[in-house]
């Protein structure tokens, strides 16, 4: 795709966007937790973890040589498969009471989809063999 970089490149500045934006509003302790806040840190700080996968997936997307494609692959899967793991823990219900889902965590996971995706479709010429 002849865009794939620049989405990817902005998909990943969403995804830093979105560690700030509420992910859940717990309604028995009247708090909204975002990638970098949970009561007394039970779910540890994603945002920290997202915000170096994207770095490294930025540079990964500017870099026009084949290896630094095939890496941002790696980092791609890596992102999704923590988001999945985020988005899982965040949103999970306990004790018998189930957090609200607040745009910020839907955000964070179509995000790290897109980043993904965008991976698959590196904008790479191929260049001719010679006889």
């Amino acid at each position: 795709m002849k865009y794939s970089q620049w989405i990817g490149i902005a998909a990943a500045v969403l995804l830093v966007v979105a560690c700030f934006l509420p992910w859940t509003f717990h309604p028995d302790l009247n708090k909204s937790f975002t990638g970098f806040f949970s009561e007394e840190n039970n779910y540890g700080k994603p945002g920290k973890v997202f915000i170096g996968l994207a770095v490294v997936a930025t540079i990964f997307f500017i870099t026009p040589r084949i290896w630094a494609k095939r890496w941002n692959l790696l980092v791609g899967a890596l992102t999704v498969a923590f988001a999945i793991k985020s988005f899982i823990v965040f949103s999970g219900c306990y004790k018998g009471i189930c957090p609200a889902k607040q745009a910020g965590l839907w955000i964070m996971l179509g995000a790290a989809i897109i980043m993904l995706v965008m991976t698959l479709v590196p904008d790479m010429k191929v260049g001719e063999q010679k006889n």
